[in-house]
């Protein structure tokens, strides 16, 4: 089935064996077509292949899509362990409420 092809909410937790042969400018739209066989039901492991033609335009797209989930990687992983490189001193001073007048 292609990548686009089934639409929302469909669950194929018949399959434990994912081929992606078509790439899409979105890695979110290859997630959404692995997890279909993911869902709630899915009792082996799933395996997940992806089918790239080396020396082809491809490679270029693939490329693009690592980059892309890169860059989200760095935007959400960040997430808020900040707050755990703080002191004590550090975090008593981030909630503390000072007396304004």
């Amino acid at each position: 089935m292609s990548l686009k092809a089934g639409g929302t909410g469909l669950n194929l937790t018949a399959a434990n064996h994912v081929i992606h042969y078509d790439l899409w400018w979105n890695p979110a739209v290859e997630a959404q077509a692995t997890d279909r066989a993911y869902r709630i039901g899915q009792e082996r492991n799933v395996m997940v292949y992806r089918l790239l033609s080396t020396g082809t335009f491809e490679e270029r797209i693939d490329e693009m899509i690592q980059s892309k989930k890169e860059l989200a990687n760095l935007t959400i992983s960040s997430g808020e362990s900040w707050i755990t490189e703080f002191n004590n001193d550090q975090l008593r001073d981030l909630v503390n409420i000072k007396n304004a007048l």
